[in-house]
């Protein structure tokens, strides 16, 4: 396996992950443009896994699983951020008969959580230089 070319691979789909994001909140479209910051959060922890065990990242969402695999230290407040973010792949895709999540994700709390993902995943592409 060619280690770099496979992280190169998740880093890419992690920037293409938080282009969507953007787009998707630019089009109102809040509860995906949630689901697609975890994904760029699970695609640059999967860059993160590949760089550190030399081996394919495994089949996961769970954020904070992936961390933990990729031997990140996390605090309790990201640890926190990082569980609330894997909710976001179940709840945007499969909503509830109320719609609660949908009902939850006005712009202003789209905004704040966007703004939390962009933070993480910053912190989390740093460790890759």
């Amino acid at each position: 396996m060619d280690i770099q070319r496979v992280k190169n691979y998740w880093v890419v789909e992690a920037e293409d992950a938080l282009r969507v994001m953007h787009h998707l909140y630019e089009k109102d479209d809040y509860s995906y443009a949630l689901f697609f910051g975890h994904l760029a959060i699970e695609k640059i922890l999967k860059a993160l896994y590949v760089i550190r065990n030399k081996e394919h990242a495994p089949y996961s969402h769970n954020l904070e699983r992936l961390a933990a695999l990729s031997g990140i230290e996390l605090t309790d407040d990201i640890s926190s951020q990082l569980e609330k973010i894997s909710r976001y792949n179940i709840e945007s895709r499969y909503p509830d008969d109320k719609r609660e999540f949908r009902k939850l994700c006005t712009e202003e709390f789209t905004k704040n959580e966007l703004s939390q993902i962009e933070e993480i995943f910053k912190w989390l592409r740093s460790m890759l230089m």
